[in-house]
């Protein structure tokens, strides 16, 4: 099984605003890190999926433009261009670790 199927299936779902689907690939003690910070933003399934619903997929113009993408074993690292969050379309990079088929931990670098 490729950690790269549950990373596709999840920004499906992020672009679609389907947050059942979108949560069903991660796992339920999901970590969420914005580095620098050494603590995680969200943790567990229940606060992300509280977090989703209520800052972003309430946004009728959210999508993520999927830029490019790298492989490694279980981490997956996705350059993406996101829409419908601010004024103006924002790049960031965000890096998945998937066991067992979910997502386990999900890092979200933005530059700005």
């Amino acid at each position: 099984m490729s950690a790269e199927g549950p990373v596709q299936r999840q920004l499906d779902a992020y672009n679609a605003r389907d947050l059942e689907r979108f949560l069903a690939e991660f796992a339920d003690d999901v970590r969420v890190y914005r580095p620098p910070a050494a603590e995680p933003a969200i943790s567990g399934k229940q606060a992300f999926g509280e977090f989703y619903a209520r800052e972003r997929f309430n946004r009728p113009a959210l999508h993520a433009e999927l830029l490019n993408r790298m492989v490694l074993g279980n981490k997956i690292i996705d350059h993406e261009r996101i829409t419908g969050v601010r004024d103006e379309p924002f790049e960031m990079a965000v890096a998945y670790q998937v066991v067992d088929g979910r997502i386990a931990v999900m890092w979200a670098f933005d530059p700005g």
